[in-house]
């Protein structure tokens, strides 16, 4: 039976951090918002099973390892004991808890209506939704169905892992970027399949855990996005941790092998039996069961949404944002794509395109931050250009923390030594690259750099060195 039909101003489809942002910006304009989410709890792969959990993890990790106080003179807090995964999980469920909680009080506050449920179209502007089994609205019983209209709707329903054909999920031994933090206990070998940024963060997060890791790829090189330069210290630090990579090989076969694990056969005929593996292929939009050709909305390869400038699909009352409408999908451009898409459909503020300079955070050990053009992509374009580099073993900071593998290089317009390009390695540089950010978007030169002063010790000051470095450079190498 089909409940009465319930209208609403904007009609949320997933409560991940697109779809929050976006009924957030609604709520501001005094719109009515219903938000239907299929999950038990709010979040989506940001904060339930994909940002936050894994950066959870990598930071539980790094603590039971003792990795940031080992290179310390004379000091050694590794703990003297095997990791378990309740280990790991205790901290990275209390804060996925607390943030999914935070999430949907803040979304009631706004006067939003949340709702559990399996949303389809019926129409361009009503979804059918077959309610879970404890909705959030507290109206409806588990399988009723109610039928939403609204005047805007927003798909947000963002990614989940790409499954393989013909690999056997359900042994308890092969797993995704999902699966994996169901595991049960630490395997003491993985593969992983997949050199990309989830295979290559997971990668590192079990090395350090003493777990003996294989990294397969069909590729040469991992993460080739990255400035070189920094790709190469990444690598070599990997495998100083003790992972071993497989270039140019693809499983061919996955065969469960109980309680032993699994045995993979690789493309040249090796094989290889590990107590876990984790396929790491790619990411699918979430967008299969949804019907979305009944509202007149075409899907493209793995379930891709195409939109415009204003994130609106073919049918313009109908808006995507985030991981559904494909790259970057990343939670932080999701978030920015929903309060634009908003924006634009209820006119309440300004109509400005997100800024095309984005950064990168890999939260890989030691992690990585850039912002703007590579080398290659410098070299490639035929721009002549000066690198300055700053190593953090050799600054005050750096050696405190016991920081032997860290670098900011920056990259300066050899013309008008303009920032072109940030890209740091180590301890904080997701937060390091965002100086550079700044910079860039205000169109900074060197002299930025030069002029500002910096606090000693901090990591901050490597910006001044490097600048130097590059300003030395240039001198040394005139046109």
């Amino acid at each position: 039976m089909t409940a009465a039909l319930k209208e609403y101003d904007l009609i949320v489809l997933g409560g991940g951090p697109a779809g929050i942002v976006g009924a957030g910006t609604a709520a501001i304009r005094g719109k009515s918002i219903a938000v239907i989410d299929s999950g038990e709890e709010l979040g989506g792969a940001g904060i339930i099973t994909g940002t936050v959990p894994s950066k959870t993890l990598r930071e539980t990790a790094l603590t039971l390892s003792g990795a940031r106080s080992r290179d310390l003179y004379g000091v050694d807090l590794s703990l003297r004991r095997e990791a378990t995964i309740a280990d790991l999980m205790r901290h990275q469920q209390h804060v996925q808890a607390s943030f999914s909680g935070w999430v949907e009080r803040q979304l009631k506050n706004s006067g939003a209506d949340i709702f559990s449920g399996t949303a389809e179209f019926v129409d361009s502007h009503t979804v059918r939704v077959r309610m879970n089994r404890q909705p959030r609205g507290g109206r409806y019983h588990e399988g009723e169905t109610v039928d939403f209209r609204g005047t805007h709707i927003l798909i947000a329903t963002g990614s989940s892992p790409a499954r393989p054909p013909n690999v056997d999920f359900d042994s308890g031994v092969i797993v995704d970027s999902d699966s994996v933090l169901h595991l049960r206990r630490l395997p003491k070998s993985m593969a992983v399949i997949g050199a990309g940024t989830i295979g290559c963060e997971y990668a590192c997060v079990f090395a350090e855990l003493h777990t003996h890791v294989h990294v397969i790829d069909g590729r040469s090189h991992a993460l080739t996005f990255l400035d070189a330069e920094i790709s190469d210290i990444l690598m070599r630090v990997m495998k100083q941790n003790g992972i071993v990579f497989h270039w140019g090989e693809r499983v061919t076969s996955y065969e469960p092998q109980g309680s032993d694990g699994v045995k993979l056969t690789l493309s040249s005929g090796a094989t290889l039996r590990v107590e876990t593996a984790l396929v790491a292929a790619g990411r699918k939009s979430n967008t299969e069961g949804l019907k979305a050709e009944l509202a007149g909305i075409k899907l493209g390869e793995r379930g891709l949404i195409t939109v415009d400038q204003h994130y609106r699909t073919e049918v313009p009352h109908i808006y995507a944002a985030g991981d559904v409408i494909g790259a970057p999908a990343l939670a932080s451009t999701g978030i920015e794509q929903a309060r634009r898409a908003m924006r634009h459909a209820f006119s309440g503020g300004p109509q400005t395109a997100i800024p095309s300079l984005l950064p990168t955070g890999v939260y890989t050990i030691p992690e990585i931050g850039m912002v703007g053009k590579t080398e290659d992509e410098l070299i490639r374009e035929g721009t002549r250009y000066v690198a300055g580099r700053a190593c953090a073993a050799e600054s005050a900071r750096g050696r405190i923390i016991g920081e032997k593998d860290g670098m900011l290089k920056l990259l300066f317009d050899r013309a008008d030594m303009k920032l072109l390009g940030a890209h740091a390695i180590g301890e904080q540089a997701t937060e390091l690259v965002h100086i550079g950010l700044i910079a860039m978007l205000a169109g900074a030169t060197a002299e930025i750099f030069d002029e500002a002063c910096f606090n000693i010790p901090t990591l901050g000051h490597l910006y001044k060195t490097a600048t130097l470095d590059a300003i030395r450079s240039r001198v040394a190498e005139p046109d």
